[in-house]
């Protein structure tokens, strides 16, 4: 079968390298003619042959395609250049969750999506799993936690879904260093080791998480040329073996599908398996009173009870995403304790919500790459009960 890569901008050079290495045939489009450097030499060493869409016509056989669910391209238009072909269509992600499904057994793998919150999402739950030294994909780099020190993989790297295998593969050479002595060349011992994986993911998930958390749709924004939406392309999330959701998305744009291990979070819907019975906000830490019912575990186990902690969340969206987070622990069976533990010691991340004090004023700041009005808003809001506050933009 002849394997077709769309898109060598978006990580498609990863995957195809790694098929070429299973021994596949692999053929490249680079669909954004942004391919130059080390990338294109990389290919060549790999054998894969970069075509143009109108070469398709010299195949015969099997042609699958692995395109990104953003593609402007239709199936149809891509057929068209051979409709003689045997085709069929992979995105990014379902073929990083091929390449990957052997991988990871018996340690939490973690698949994080959504609109908003989701690198502060994967930075909770960094400190809950803390002690299972977790690599991290997310927005702000590649991460490997040992000891509690971090170690940086990778800091200028997106959150494609071939950076998780990126991100892999960057921890398995520093665990694997190799050292060259007289003698010749050794391959040391592995040396630091991963307990767990939290992998923040653009526009769905690969479905190797035990879990695949969706947090929100607060904006169903057009994608592929407006052919598709953010919430079709989050809808890979339901391939993870538990998914926990926000009960209003799930009722809104999923209420179709059937998964036999839904969990579903909200800040008001008593009916969702998690939800606050009480929010007390404060710019420092908000108390939070959360009630769950009827949660279905990894382990095909049912959980129910109430949790009581104190956490860096200044607005009822950060409250959210502390939802997903502990749905997403309970769903692992991680201890309540833990969970509690590991969110008192969030502080907010650079670049997100984060809070300062110069001289007598308490500062705020959103400083994200996906502000937009919706999320200014909810940051106005934060403060609308305080006497004197100024607001820059």
């Amino acid at each position: 079968m002849n394997n077709l890569v769309i898109d060598l901008t978006h990580g498609g050079v990863k995957i195809a390298i790694s098929l070429a290495k299973k021994g596949k045939n692999v053929l490249a489009y680079d669909l954004y003619n942004t391919l130059k450097g080390i990338d294109a030499k990389m290919l060549e060493v790999y054998g894969v042959e970069l075509i143009q869409l109108d070469e398709l016509s010299d195949f015969k056989g099997d042609m699958n395609v692995i395109y990104p669910i953003h593609m402007p391209l239709r199936f149809d238009e891509i057929k068209s250049f051979n409709p003689n072909l045997n085709w069929t269509f992979q995105s990014h992600h379902e073929i990083i969750g091929e390449i990957l499904k052997d991988w990871g057994d018996g340690i939490p793998k973690i698949e994080i999506t959504g609109v908003k919150g989701k690198t502060s999402s994967a930075f909770m739950l960094k400190e809950i799993l803390i002690d299972e030294n977790p690599l991290i994909l997310s927005s702000l780099g590649a991460f490997l936690y040992e000891n509690k020190e971090e170690i940086v993989l990778k800091k200028d790297i997106s959150i494609a879904p071939a950076n998780i295998k990126k991100t892999v593969d960057l921890a398995y050479k520093i665990a694997n260093p190799i050292c060259k002595i007289a003698e010749g060349t050794v391959v040391s011992e592995n040396l630091r080791k991963y307990n767990s994986a939290i992998f923040e993911s653009s526009l769905g998930v690969s479905g190797i998480g035990d879990v695949g958390l969706l947090l929100n749709i607060v904006e169903d924004y057009p994608i592929a040329k407006g052919r598709s939406t953010a919430s079709e392309a989050k809808k890979q999330v339901f391939r993870c073996k538990c998914v926990c959701i926000q009960k209003e998305a799930l009722d809104e744009y999923y209420s179709d599908i059937q998964h036999e291990t839904t969990n579903t979070f909200s800040l008001t819907d008593h009916t969702a398996n998690l939800f606050v019975d009480n929010a007390e906000y404060d710019l420092d830490q908000t108390r939070l009173e959360i009630a769950y019912n009827n949660i279905k575990t990894i382990n095909g186990n049912v959980s129910s009870g109430k949790i009581k902690l104190k956490t860096f969340a200044p607005g009822p969206h950060h409250v959210s995403n502390v939802l997903g987070v502990i749905l997403t622990c309970l769903s692992l069976e991680i201890k309540p304790e833990k969970i509690i533990k590991g969110l008192g010691n969030y502080k907010g991340i650079p670049g997100r919500t984060t809070k300062k004090t110069i001289e007598n004023s308490t500062i705020i700041e959103e400083i994200n790459p996906g502000l937009n009005t919706e999320a200014i808003n909810e940051s106005i809001n934060m403060i609308q009960n305080l006497k004197d506050y100024y607001i820059s933009i």
